[in-house]
């Protein structure tokens, strides 16, 4: 079979071209039975189990089965079709099954169990420490120590949870794609920048359609909430928004969140957690809900009190402005821009010109350059998955190749809303070779048009920033073993490095290495860039109750018993009580698209966002006290964090970086909140 199947031979880079979708399922069903062969070669060893033969085998097996889970699932998300979705459900369970076969094989967890209990007679290094661990408790929080029965019921419900969160996605995909905001009358549209108004109408056009077209993509809602005068059709493309999976039809997501909700709990109380919360968190920095419940009302009592006070001021301006006596959800956008303008004089239209992509693309590799002595070259004959992609050879200042670099930055149909980094392939060392990895940024930022070239609104830039974090939290990466290695973290550790480096966008040091104007070539005026500072913390206190809500939100599925919730609106009305600034809008629901939680890896994980910010404000509180270039500080930064991946512990990393624990007084001062 393998002759002919692409997946099946060997490869360094993926061989996309050569792809075709028959090739997945044949694909998956080898990778499997490989797989299965090495365990059995680890189960069926004759020999006394050790570290070598047991952890680091196990740890090696299925090394074909992961390359073709990430070729597939990352093409699902970035460049799918309807083919493709249908492959998805199909292999989904076979992939649950499996890695319940693995985590209940019992011949498998008595030679880890061995190893485990004479870990302290053994000279391990802290990274085989930290592995096996790892491994040993994979076993035991995936029920190991169930009884046989036990062991049955938890196989059916991740069989039953990954079929529910693929359905999930696919209902908020195909929402987002369905729904079109058709305007014919330029009229309608009073206040929409005229790049805005050039692509709805390129859009209408390639569907063979006069006007102009509206979607619920980002790159096209964001600015019609910002700018668009007409009250009227802000509220319709707002609802539309809010409505996606909440509609009783065809996609609804509503049976589906109770569902997921419901078999999480019940999967956690049979591995014997309290909840699905409590499951999720012993493997994080919080450790336990009550921690995170506390995280989340601290904070928010320290940001209501402002939250409150801009709000009343926004409902001011918004009846001196317009006469509006009660602010709805579709007018914050609007009055919200409308104001910073009139504040600080500053809007995203005045700052696009000197934010073209490329141009910020360069930006950042040469913020990289600086800190980490990275070099990124562009490379022409690396097979990619769609025209668009770029990619990059990296390597570091002694001339090494560091990692494969894709970057796939405009939004199609067949890509998944949002911004997000990922990885083909895994940095390792086996048979004394350091293999490098294959990282991937994905975005959705304005396409070019044929007078302009791709501008991005300052959002967006901080956007690229973020996800190029993540990016070289993967290139930088350098531990032994794969499932160790690069953004292999504690969830709430993850979002430090892609957090802090979204603070050189404000940085007039690092502005001035890209922020030109994409006519003139003139580089972004320094009182702009004092507008970009002062403007950062506007409206902070209502952005931290808002992330605060979704991290409410989150622990309202997840850190209780949701048997008896039925209605998937009033659960979410009641989380969102003690949040809630704007009056609810009955035709919405966040819940039925919240994907983070119930597609992503997000569920009861939400808080690690804001978690995060209070490692990232810390962090770069030190890079500011030595200089935002300083190579000391980077040095202790790519050797503590970057390149150590999950190897230890985030808090005794953090703190050989830092020298201390992290102080969250140096977020609330960032934020302006003290």
């Amino acid at each position: 079979m393998s002759q002919e199947n692409p997946l099946l031979e060997p490869f360094d880079a993926a061989p996309f071209s050569k792809i075709k979708n028959e090739h997945f399922k044949p694909a998956f069903q080898e990778a499997i039975a490989k797989a299965k062969a090495e365990i059995n070669n680890i189960t069926s060893n004759e020999e006394a189990p050790t570290f070598k033969n047991t952890l680091e085998a196990l740890e090696f097996a299925g090394e074909t089965l992961s390359r073709v889970s990430s070729i597939f699932f990352n093409l699902n998300s970035a460049e799918t079709n309807e083919e493709i979705q249908k492959i998805a459900q199909e292999v989904s369970p076979w992939l649950s099954e499996f890695s319940n076969d693995l985590t209940l094989n019992e011949e498998l967890f008595k030679r880890v169990k061995a190893v485990y209990e004479q870990k302290d007679s053994l000279e391990l290094s802290v990274e085989q420490k930290t592995l096996l661990d790892k491994h040993y408790k994979s076993f035991t929080r995936n029920g190991a120590n169930l009884p046989e029965d036990k062991k049955e019921q938890l196989r059916e419900i991740d069989k039953e949870l990954s079929k529910l969160s693929l359905s999930f996605g696919e209902n908020v995909l195909a929402e987002t794609n369905r729904y079109e905001l058709h305007v014919e009358d330029e009229k309608d549209l009073k206040g929409l920048p005229e790049s805005e108004l050039e692509n709805a109408n390129l859009l209408a056009k390639t569907k063979g359609k006069t006007g102009y077209i509206f979607t619920l993509q980002y790159p096209s809602y964001i600015p019609f909430m910002k700018y668009a005068e007409n009250r009227e059709l802000r509220k319709k493309l707002a609802i539309a928004f809010g409505a996606k999976g909440f509609q009783n039809d065809e996609y609804d997501n509503q049976e589906n969140v109770l569902k997921i909700a419901k078999l999480r709990h019940q999967r956690a109380n049979l591995l014997g957690y309290k909840t699905h919360a409590h499951f999720v968190l012993e493997e994080r920095m919080a450790k336990s809900p009550e921690k995170v419940n506390d995280f989340l009302n601290e904070m928010l009592e320290k940001a209501k009190p402002a939250a409150e006070q801009e709000f009343q001021e926004l409902e001011q301006f918004a009846k001196e402005l317009d006469g509006i006596d009660h602010l709805e959800k579709w007018d914050s956008a609007y009055y919200a821009e409308k104001l910073k303008q009139k504040r600080f004089q500053l809007d995203d239209e005045q700052l696009k010109p000197y934010f073209k992509l490329d141009n910020v693309i360069h930006g950042v590799f040469t913020v990289a350059k600086k800190l980490y002595d990275l070099h990124f070259n562009e490379v022409f004959d690396i097979d990619k998955y769609h025209e668009e992609v770029k990619t990059y050879e990296v390597y570091d200042g002694d001339h090494n190749f560091m990692a494969l670099f894709y970057a796939d930055f405009h939004p199609r149909e067949g890509k998944r809303n949002g911004a997000w980094m990922t990885i083909y392939k895994d940095q390792k060392v086996k048979d004394g070779k350091n293999e490098r990895p294959h990282v991937s940024n994905v975005c959705n930022f304005t396409r070019p048009t044929s007078k302009k070239p791709s501008l991005l609104t300052f959002n967006e830039v901080t956007t690229l920033f973020h996800e190029f974090g993540h990016g070289l939290h993967g290139m930088l990466a350098n531990s032994t073993y794969p499932s160790l290695s690069g953004a292999s973290v504690y969830w709430d550790f993850v979002e430090l490095p892609s957090q802090v480096l979204e603070n050189w966008c404000y940085e007039p040091e690092a502005l001035e290495l890209f922020a030109r104007h994409y006519e003139t070539n003139e580089v972004i005026p320094m009182e702009m860039i004092e507008k970009i500072k002062k403007s950062a913390n506007f409206h902070e206190g209502m952005q931290t109750v808002r992330q605060l809500s979704f991290g409410m939100l989150d622990m309202a599925w997840h850190a209780v018993d949701p048997s008896a919730i039925n209605s998937v609106k009033e659960n979410e009305l009641k989380a969102f009580e003690a949040t809630k600034l704007y009056p609810d809008v009955a035709e919405n629901c966040m819940s039925t698209s919240f994907s983070h939680i119930f597609q992503g890896g997000y569920s009861a994980g939400y808080y690690s966002y804001k978690w995060a910010e209070v490692l990232d404000a810390d962090a770069f509180a030190y890079f500011q006290e030595e200089g935002i270039f300083n190579k000391k500080v980077a040095d202790k930064f790519k050797d503590n964090i970057l390149s150590k991946g999950g190897t230890e512990d985030p808090m005794v990393l953090y703190k050989r970086f830092r020298g201390k624990e992290p102080n969250p007084e140096a977020l609330l001062k960032r934020a302006g909140l003290i």
